[in-house]
């Protein structure tokens, strides 16, 4: 069976991260989101993958091009206009054979189990299109399902109002036959209309998730999706060729990838995760829920908790990030603080528009969009969002006139 993965849409409400590159390349516990659906793809036995590319497109391409594909025929093809999820499905209409099922999995979703493995159970035993549904925190962002006895979908609410709401949401996995292609071009490309005719004519069965899933909207849910991962570690791994030095303490699961370099004195607690070939200092306190990416580097006296820091940013020294997102290349100098909650405990509003929204957590920190540069010295207040490429200068108590 070949799979499609839909990575070319913008996800304006992931800004500052999302202004730089795809949802899909945005890291989590180490690794990208495409890397983690490519991963579980390939564990259920699927290796013919096609990867739909718009935004940023640059940076999904390359990234297919690094793979060391392990026997995966991955290949990409291009969405070159924003004209919705239907449209990036037509671009994959020639690549699947008349009476082929395919497998169609939105790049912006998360699970640590295969879901893909389990849809693919649900298909082999009821033998039609099929699609997958879980059961979210809150229903009210996705497309609502209703079921009837028989696991059966008999309604499609894309964009519920009121209280309208089913109980289970679409998951952003589906098994459709390639005689979906001619239901999404006599409907205008709309996906909705398309899975709807689907219901009423040949039927769609739901293949019920009952895991972790996340669809990763908002950037401080790249931290959720961050922990999900995480929590699915079962093994400390540190790679042959890191460095360790003397008095450095591990605690729980810890991932160190080859090249690393930890400094004497260090503390990294589990489940946390530090990125080939990157530095962490001395006497740095890495704490749980924190991924470093590749080539970062930490300064001594460090202190990281739930937060991730993507490829090649570098920290400086005596600093502290918490609940917070580093996008790539940030250069964050010494003695820098990342607040993490307000005095009143109250739950922290961040301003990715033009209104202010209520994350509803009371403890989140700072989210740095690729190329920040934050001078030594500087505080960053609980849900501020740096766009990408601004630097901020140093702050300093006493200046030379």
């Amino acid at each position: 069976m070949k799979a499609i993965i839909l990575a070319a849409g913008e996800g304006t409400h992931l800004s500052p991260f999302s202004e730089t590159r795809p949802i899909s390349m945005i890291g989590v516990a180490g690794r990208t989101l495409l890397d983690n659906t490519i991963g579980l793809l390939k564990s259920a036995g699927i290796n013919d993958i096609f990867v739909v590319a718009g935004h940023k497109k640059e940076k999904l391409i390359e990234r297919i091009q690094q793979q060391d594909h392990n026997g995966l025929n991955l290949h990409h093809v291009e969405q070159k206009r924003k004209l919705g999820i239907g449209h990036a499905v037509m671009q994959v209409k020639n690549k699947i054979l008349p009476g082929e099922y395919f497998l169609l999995a939105y790049g912006d979703i998360l699970t640590a189990n295969n879901i893909f493995s389990k849809i693919q159970q649900s298909f082999h035993s009821f033998k039609c299109p099929v699609a997958s549904i879980c059961l979210p925190p809150s229903n009210q962002m996705f497309g609502n399902v209703f079921l009837n006895a028989r696991m059966e979908i008999t309604k499609i609410i894309e964009k519920p109002k009121g209280h309208k709401l089913g109980n289970y949401v679409l998951a952003g996995v589906f098994i459709l036959p390639a005689s979906f292609f001619q239901l999404l071009e006599s409907s205008g490309n709309s996906m909705e209309k398309a899975l709807k005719k689907v219901v009423a004519g040949e039927g769609l069965r739901a293949s019920m998730w009952e895991d972790e899933w996340l669809d990763v909207v908002y950037p401080w849910e790249i931290l959720t999706a961050n922990k999900i991962i995480m929590d699915s570690w079962q093994e400390t791994s540190v790679a042959k060729d890191a460095t360790l030095e003397a008095n450095v303490t591990l605690q729980g699961v810890v991932r160190v990838e080859a090249g690393a370099v930890i400094k004497s004195g260090a503390v990294l607690e589990g489940p946390c995760c530090i990125g080939e070939g990157s530095y962490i200092g001395n006497n740095s306190l890495v704490r749980s829920y924190t991924s470093v990416g590749k080539n970062c580097s930490v300064g001594s006296g460090v202190e990281l908790k739930n937060c991730v820091v993507m490829e090649n940013s570098q920290i400086g020294r005596l600093s502290f990030v918490g609940d917070s997102v580093l996008g790539e290349n940030v250069d964050m100098g010494a003695g820098c603080m990342t607040v993490n909650r307000d005095i009143d405990w109250k739950p922290i509003f961040v301003k990715n528009g033009k209104r202010p929204m209520s994350t509803g957590m009371k403890k989140l920190g700072a989210f740095l969009g690729d190329g920040v540069v934050v001078g030594a010295g500087n505080t960053l207040q609980p849900g501020t969002i740096v766009a990408p490429g601004k630097t901020l200068p140093a702050c300093y108590s006493v200046k030379h006139k």
